[in-house]
């Protein structure tokens, strides 16, 4: 329900109502044809809106003056403004909201710390999706608006200058199209006792984010030979490897030191996300390396969803942010999963 001081609120003849706004809908009835809103609440009176109402019988009308303060149509554009950065697409204002929307497929970025300090100001409103989470273009983001009808100016000049110390405060960045190499362990599948069930799964979710796999080699349990596939893979051109299978602590699991003596820096073994705890990421001359475990084959939410659409979106991961990733880093295996509309890496 929208607020209204009490004070600004009056009564006014229409043919002096211009300028104001108004505090109700009114509603225009014409007998067996039309019954709706003929003016919704918050509607600026203009001068040709005059005849119209008193067309329909209106002589007088509640109404509220600005005195200077801003509609709320106009605060919340300043605010969207203000706050969207690349890859946001902001929409006219309905009702004193404005929305934000992604102009592409892309990972979503919010400036949490400034997104509090944005709604500590009395009477400002700024709503967002969670932060670090792939989405589509399209795809409706957050909104702003004001609580009451209209709002001190200072008010969201002092939002404004929030959003110029920590712009964007919302954004989508790109995810790059890299192309990716990947190494597919296990002697069983490259003795051709079973079929590979992993390598097919990594290929679908590079495909998904724009991606494509570019060489895929099949390897036995030997380190040898995975450093050599490595090596080969970015001779290809590889720009993103894929390691797949053999991150456990199993004698035979000889990714992670294969990783390593590939001339691999790591950031991380493992990581508290669940499924994904036996995790790899590392750097050869600047291409992450990344060892999967096999939970990224059976589940369609893990620590893959997680980790890849960061890197593709040209971010630096630090073992910090790996830390972090702990809380909402338990997935709760839901019979119909909703990735990424859960808490899941949130």
């Amino acid at each position: 329900m929208k607020l209204y001081n009490k004070s600004k609120i009056k009564s006014l003849p229409v043919e002096e109502s211009v300028g104001t706004v108004l505090v109700h809908d009114i509603t225009k009835i014409i007998p067996d044809l039309f019954k709706g809103p003929c003016f919704k609440k918050g509607h600026v009176i203009t001068q040709e809106d005059v005849e119209e109402l008193l067309d329909i019988g209106k002589r007088h009308i509640y109404v509220a003056t600005l005195n200077g303060e801003l509609h709320e149509n106009d605060a919340a554009i300043r605010i969207a403004e203000a706050a969207a950065g690349p890859g946001i697409n902001l929409s006219a204002p309905q009702e004193g909201k404005v929305n934000f929307s992604s102009q592409t497929n892309g990972l979503l970025k919010i400036n949490v710390s400034a997104l509090e300090e944005i709604n500590s100001i009395p009477d400002v409103i700024f709503a967002t999706l969670h932060t670090n989470q792939t989405v589509q273009k399209g795809n409706d983001l957050a909104g702003t608006r004001i609580i009451p009808l209209s709002i001190d100016e200072n008010r969201i000049i002092e939002v404004e200058e929030i959003c110029r110390k920590h712009f964007p405060i919302i954004q989508v960045k790109p995810l790059q199209c890299l192309s990716v190499g990947l190494i597919v362990t296990g002697s069983e599948v490259y003795h051709g006792r079973i079929r590979d069930g992993f390598g097919p799964v990594v290929e679908k979710k590079f495909k998904e984010l724009g991606s494509p796999v570019i060489k895929k080699t099949i390897v036995s349990d030997d380190m040898d030979m995975t450093v050599q596939a490595i090596h080969d893979n970015i001779s290809a051109g590889a720009q993103m490897i894929a390691v797949t299978g053999g991150m456990s602590v199993d004698p035979d699991d000889l990714t992670p030191a294969s990783i390593r003596a590939a001339g691999g820096e790591v950031i991380t073994y493992g990581a508290p996300v669940l499924p994904g705890a036996m995790f790899m990421l590392a750097h050869i001359n600047n291409i992450p390396v990344i060892g999967l475990p096999g939970c990224v084959m059976y589940h369609r939410a893990s620590i893959f969803d997680l980790i890849v659409p960061k890197l593709l979106a040209g971010e630096s991961i630090l073992k910090s942010d790996i830390v972090q990733m702990g809380h909402g880093g338990f997935c709760s295996s839901c019979k119909t999963c909703r990735y990424p509309s859960c808490s899941f890496g949130k």
